[in-house]
C-alpha cells in the first residue's frame, strides 16, 4: 500500500511539472510576431517557414528578410538561445546566430562567417515610450568577410564588433565599434589612368581598421560621435566627429514614419517630394553643437604631391609651393578674411611638414539647423562665425 501511494504521488508530481512546463513554454510565434512588430519600424519583416521551440532555444526555419517594398532576401535558419519572456510581454535573447553567407554576382563571390547578435531586447510594444519600446542589442559580431574574384582576394575583413551599453539610469546608452583587419587589393585595376595613380600613390594593397565611439542621451536627444576613424597603414588616419541635439525618441519615430510612408507610396517622385518636405520639417528640431575633421598623415601627402606634380611636369615641392600660393587667392572669393588667414597659415604649416590638419566647429551655444540653413542661403560668408570654425595644423 505504501509503495502504491508513493508511486501515485510521484506520477502526480510528474504530471504537475509537465503541466507547469507547458504553461510556461515559450511561444515561438509570439516571439516572431513581436520581433516583426519592432523591426517593421526600421524597414522590414522576417518570414519563416516554421518556428521550432526547444526549451529556451528558438529556431526560425528557412527564414528570409522582406523589405517594406516587397523585396525578399533568403537568410536560412536563425537560431536564438537563452530566450526569456519578460513580465511585460517582451523578450530577451542571449544570442542569435545566423548562417554563413556565400553569394556570387558577376564572377565575384562574397562570403561572411560567424554572424551573431547578443543581448537582444525585444519590446512588447514598439509604439510605446522610452527604451522599452526599442529593439536593442548589446553586441553585433561578424567573423571573416571576403570578396574573391577569379581566385584573387579583392577585399577582406578579419572581424567586426558593434557594442551598445545601456546606462544604469536608462538615460541613454554608449556605443562603440571596430572593423579590424581590413584589406583591399587595388593592384588589379583595369583602367590605365586609375592604375597609374594607384601605383604612384603606393595604394596597391591597403590595410587598416575602422573604429567608432559615441553616445546618445535620450531626453535632450544628444548624439555625440566622438570618433569615426579610418586608419590605414602608410596612408593616414581620418577622424570625423560631431555632436547634435534634438534627436529624441519622438524625432526618430517621426523619421521612421516618414520613411515608411514614402516607401509605401507607389508614385516614387511624389514620395521623394513628400519625404523631402517631412525631412525639412523635422530638421527644425535639431541643433548643431560641434564637429571636427582631423587628418593625421602617414606619408600619403608627400606621394600625393609628387603624383600631382608629375601630371604638370613639376616636382612635389613645387606643387606644394603652388598650392600655398593659390590658397589665399581662392579663399579671397569667399569673403571670410579672419578664417582665410587661419586656413592659409594651416595649409602652409601642413605642406611644409605634413603631420596633421584639423578643421573644427564649436559655437558658443548650440545653433538650430534652420539658422544654419538660413545663413547658408542668405549670407554664406557668415557661416564660419556662426559655427565657430577654426583651422589648425600639426597640433
Amino acid at each position: 500500500m505504501t509503495l502504491y501511494r508513493t508511486t501515485r504521488l510521484m506520477l502526480s508530481g510528474a504530471a504537475f511539472l509537465s503541466l507547469a512546463g507547458s504553461a510556461f513554454a515559450l511561444d515561438g510565434q509570439d516571439l516572431l510576431t513581436k520581433i516583426n512588430a519592432a523591426y517593421s519600424q526600421q524597414g522590414g519583416t522576417i518570414i519563416a517557414d516554421g518556428v521550432d521551440v526547444d526549451g529556451t532555444s528558438v529556431t526560425l526555419k528557412k527564414a528570409s528578410f522582406k523589405t517594406n517594398s516587397g523585396e525578399a532576401v533568403s537568410i536560412g535558419d536563425i537560431t536564438m538561445k537563452g530566450v526569456e519572456e519578460d513580465e511585460d510581454g517582451g523578450y530577451y535573447v542571449e544570442e542569435a546566430s545566423f548562417p554563413n553567407i556565400s553569394a556570387t554576382n558577376e564572377g565575384a563571390t562574397f562570403t561572411a562567417t560567424d554572424l551573431t547578435l547578443s543581448g537582444i531586447s525585444i519590446p512588447a510594444d514598439p509604439k510605446g515610450e522610452g527604451l522599452n519600446s526599442m529593439l536593442l542589442y548589446e553586441n553585433a559580431h561578424s567573423g571573416p568577410v571576403k570578396v574573391v574574384q577569379n581566385g584573387a582576394e579583392l577585399f577582406s575583413l578579419a572581424e567586426s564588433d558593434m557594442n551598445l551599453t545601456l546606462r544604469e539610469d536608462e538615460s541613454g546608452f554608449d556605443f562603440d565599434g571596430a572593423f579590424k583587419g581590413l584589406k583591399a587589393d587595388l593592384s588589379k585595376a583595369s583602367d590605365a589612368q586609375s592604375k597609374e595613380a594607384i601605383d604612384k600613390l603606393a595604394l596597391q594593397h591597403i590595410q587598416g581598421d575602422i573604429t567608432m565611439k559615441g553616445a546618445w542621451e535620450l531626453t535632450p536627444g544628444t548624439i555625440d560621435i566622438s570618433e569615426f576613424a579610418f586608419d590605414f597603414n602608410n596612408v593616414g588616419k581620418l577622424n570625423l566627429a560631431f555632436k547634435i541635439s534634438g534627436y529624441t525618441m519622438s524625432f526618430m519615430k517621426s523619421l521612421q514614419d516618414a520613411a515608411k510612408q514614402a516607401e509605401a507610396n507607389q508614385n516614387k517622385e511624389e514620395a521623394q517630394q513628400a519625404l523631402g518636405l517631412s525631412m525639412l520639417g523635422l530638421m527644425q528640431q535639431l541643433s548643431f553643437e560641434s564637429a571636427q575633421i582631423r587628418f593625421d598623415d602617414a606619408s600619403i601627402t608627400k606621394r600625393a604631391l609628387d603624383y600631382a606634380g608629375s601630371q604638370q611636369n613639376i616636382s612635389g615641392q613645387q606643387m606644394a609651393d603652388s598650392l600655398k600660393a593659390m590658397t589665399p587667392i581662392m579663399l579671397a572669393q569667399l569673403n571670410i578674411p579672419e578664417l582665410q588667414n587661419a586656413i592659409s597659415a594651416a595649409v602652409n604649416t601642413f605642406l611644409d611638414n605634413p603631420k596633421s590638419l584639423t578643421l573644427a566647429a564649436a559655437p558658443a551655444k548650440p545653433v538650430p539647423f534652420p539658422m544654419i540653413m538660413g545663413a547658408a542661403m542668405g549670407a554664406p560668408n557668415t557661416l564660419p562665425q556662426v559655427l565657430g570654425v577654426k583651422v589648425s595644423a600639426n597640433d
